[in-house]
């Protein structure tokens, strides 16, 4: 019988209801139907404001036989209103909350990027005992250790809340705290995930939806990534130039991608046969796709491909940008299309192309080798034979 978890979750600042299941494709269906659901990357898991009203349609929604519903970690919890944790804020830490948020927004960082900080730093000055004006370096250390690493938050996360705290302590500028003192944690310096060509190919095959092989090839042919493909508009594709122009990607960047000619008949295949609007990829009711519903394709798709991999959105876009160093195109022309403001970004994949790496000969492959050509009377021997001394 399938489990479905539902627990209290306090994200970004507030209570959450908390959804977890094993991966299901129907479930995953439905579970997008729930108006406001979100996916947190951090918590590996669904989530919604936490209110009576949420939770009646999760109930209403999940029920069906074959699956058991665990919610015996909400007995007992009640919802919050959603300023809760602004009103439990001293009139002074208000303020310089507010202030915090005027000097974010006169830099011109984006909502979503306000929105994190903002949680960050209600978080810590809730947490903060002393006056804001009696801070040193030391408060912000603990703070870090207490309630971003003794809680195993993604090293990104505590990144985040890093540059989050200091913005806000060198806009205090406080004699005991030094903003440039307080250090991040290292990157973490994964190799990201590949797929060789023939397994590209094997993954478009095996998508059976029209919509989603256009989208799948898409982030191939062009390195794309997942939101600026959600956000594509078809005014922004010029098929005549083979070229797409991405309008405010990250960075706030415009820049052109090249289209592949290949692409080109599935490309209008796609757009006669489901005829969209506004945007490349539409969801059943108009407006924009959603990304859960992109990852759950992707993960059915590749199991069908037989695709052993853990293979993600990026990860197509990772699979363009080595395919085309392996090609022997130059990494700034590689640079320039994956819209990267740094060299030293586009750079790791130099680290996953075989174009060199598959020019290295095993030491073994020599060893054996030698063996064979010092003894001319003996054949080849193979690491197979139980009589090989």
């Amino acid at each position: 019988m399938l489990e479905i978890k539902l627990y209290p979750l306090k994200h970004r600042g507030a209570l959450h209801i908390a959804v977890s299941f094993p991966f299901d494709m129907d479930l995953n269906q439905e579970i997008g139907k729930v108006p406001g659901i979100r996916w947190s990357r951090t918590n590996r898991c669904y989530y919604v404001p936490f209110s009576q009203e949420n939770k009646n349609k999760l109930f209403e929604l999940l029920k069906c036989k074959g699956r058991y519903i665990n919610y015996s970690a909400l007995a007992g919890v009640k919802a919050e209103t959603p300023t809760k944790a602004i009103k439990l804020l001293s009139k002074h830490k208000q303020e310089l909350l507010n202030i915090y948020l005027s000097y974010l927004n006169g830099k011109r960082y984006s909502r979503s990027t306000m929105r994190t900080y903002k949680s960050f730093i209600e978080k810590f000055l809730l947490s903060l005992e002393k006056s804001v004006d009696e801070l040193t370096n030391r408060d912000l250390e603990l703070y870090f250790e207490r309630e971003i690493a003794d809680k195993s938050y993604a090293i990104s996360t505590h990144r985040q809340c890093v540059s989050a705290l200091k913005h806000f302590a060198s806009l205090q500028q406080l004699p005991d705290l030094e903003a440039e003192m307080i250090s991040a944690p290292k990157k973490d310096r994964n190799l990201p995930t590949v797929l060789s060509k023939e397994e590209v190919i094997d993954l478009l095959r095996a998508t059976r939806n029209l919509k989603h092989r256009a989208l799948f090839a898409l982030l191939y042919a062009s390195g794309l990534r997942v939101g600026e493909a959600l956000n594509l508009k078809l005014n922004n594709i010029d098929i005549d130039r083979r070229q797409i122009i991405v309008k405010k990607a990250k960075g706030r960047k415009d820049r052109y991608v090249t289209m592949a000619e290949s692409f080109v008949p599935l490309l209008m295949n796609y757009l006669n046969t489901y005829r969209p609007s506004v945007y490349f990829v539409e969801g059943a009711q108009g407006g924009q796709y959603s990304g859960s519903s992109v990852r759950v394709a992707l993960k059915q798709a590749c199991r069908r491909a037989g695709l052993k991999k853990r293979v993600t959105p990026h990860s197509l876009r990772h699979s363009f940008a080595t395919h085309m160093l392996e090609n022997g195109i130059d990494i700034r022309y590689i640079q320039s299309l994956l819209g990267h403001s740094r060299p030293e970004t586009t750079m790791i994949y130099t680290h996953v192309t075989q174009k060199d790496l598959m020019q290295i000969r095993s030491p073994l492959d020599v060893t054996l080798e030698a063996l064979t050509k010092t003894d001319k009377n003996k054949s080849k021997p193979r690491l197979s034979d139980n009589n090989l001394e």
